[in-house]
């Protein structure tokens, strides 16, 4: 992401300069806190529009779908993520040439509601409300786009996710992996972090890991 630019290299004078070089460095810590608009954290080809388009293409998705959500209410979890997002499949999905958006199997929806249930009760508590960037892949897609072949993405225990709100990486790390600690074990929790802001939670089993995929590198272990 290129820096701003800073105003004080066209100021005239020392007031100006000063205000400028301050606005400068403001606008450049403020690149510091995370934020969903880096690269990684885009859906591209995955937003709202996108998937207004995909429920008119596709009429049995709309039967699906419509079970899908009537399942996450009857386990109470409806809206903990509006279940638009909780259809994305994967961020690479069109270098894959796979869907942009599909509802799983109707045998995995319960992993799904356990994990929206730690995310309710404790992630959200800890850094708000989330975006969900990917959840179920199908076994093609899901190796294209480089998960693991036993990836808690293939049977929908997983979600990828970014904080709505702007948010510093150390202390979102800190929180996520102080309630990991706590309840991870209860909620038998995977949790994992990409760079920047996004990071992965699953229901599959108590486990971390970093960006590498490596539990030695998780910076919960620091």
């Amino acid at each position: 992401m290129p820096r701003p630019d800073c105003p004080h290299a066209l100021a005239p004078n020392r007031v100006r300069g000063w205000i400028g070089r301050l606005a400068c460095a403001v606008a450049i810590a403020g690149l510091s806190i995370g934020r969903p608009g880096i690269a990684q954290e885009q859906a591209e080809g995955q937003d709202k529009a996108d998937y207004h388009a995909w429920l008119a293409r596709e009429p049995a998705a709309r039967a699906q779908l419509l079970a899908f959500k009537q399942f996450l209410d009857m386990r109470g979890v409806d809206g903990v993520v509006p279940t638009w997002q909780l259809v994305r499949t994967a961020s690479r999905w069109r270098e894959c040439n796979g869907p942009r958006f599909q509802v799983s199997p109707f045998t995995e929806w319960t992993h799904i509601a356990q994990t929206l249930r730690f995310i309710r009760a404790h992630v959200e508590p800890v850094v708000g409300d989330v975006e969900a960037m990917s959840g179920y892949r199908n076994a093609e897609l899901n190796a294209c786009s480089g998960g693991a072949r036993e990836s808690a993405h293939r049977r929908f225990f997983a979600l990828d996710l970014v904080p709505i709100k702007p948010i510093a990486r150390p202390g979102m790390i800190r929180s996520l992996c102080a309630i990991h600690a706590w309840r991870g074990p209860a909620y038998e929790i995977g949790l994992g972090f990409y760079q920047g802001l996004r990071f992965h939670v699953d229901s599959k089993g108590y486990r971390k890991w970093g960006p590498d995929g490596k539990s030695a590198t998780s910076p919960c272990s620091g």
